[in-house]
């Protein structure tokens, strides 16, 4: 699994004109998933988000946690996180897992995150053209790989 978390002031998800989710201060997560991707990637990369401290304390240092500010979370999936660029100039997206595996790890993955979380995350909708809005809050980005435990 590869996931593109961003700090943000707010963000939101759009389908067809209607909010999907919205939210302030917390995370949005995009998440790319592949056939190799496991329930121990999807908890590793559970337990890492929701304790990773990227959220300022009282001296604006980065020690605090979503858990601690009490944020939100959006989860969106997205397989162009898989995208390779190797050969050419249109990307292959060969290695993102087809809706039959995707669909339930996705879920898997947004269940772990609740778990963890101790509440519900608001998420996009799979497969959809979404438009993702946000204001990132730093800017703060981390590019995670379950694979390779970084």
């Amino acid at each position: 699994m590869k996931v593109v978390i961003q700090r943000v002031s707010e963000a939101s998800v759009t389908v067809e004109g209607r909010k999907t989710a919205d939210i302030k201060k917390g995370l949005l997560v995009l998440v790319g998933i592949e056939d190799a991707d496991t329930q121990e990637d999807i908890d590793w990369l559970a337990g890492k988000i929701v304790k990773m401290r990227i959220f300022g304390d009282e001296n604006d240092v980065m020690n605090c946690s979503i858990q601690d500010i009490d944020g939100d979370i959006i989860v969106v999936s997205q397989f162009t996180l898989h995208a390779s660029t190797k050969k050419g100039n249109r990307p292959s997206y060969i290695k993102a897992s087809k809706p039959d595996f995707a669909i339930p790890t996705y879920e898997k993955f947004v269940q772990a995150i609740e778990k963890e979380l101790g509440k519900k995350v608001q998420t996009g909708i799979f497969g959809a053209d979404m438009k993702v809005s946000l204001l990132n809050d730093g800017p703060v980005t981390i590019v995670m790989d379950s694979k390779n435990r970084e």
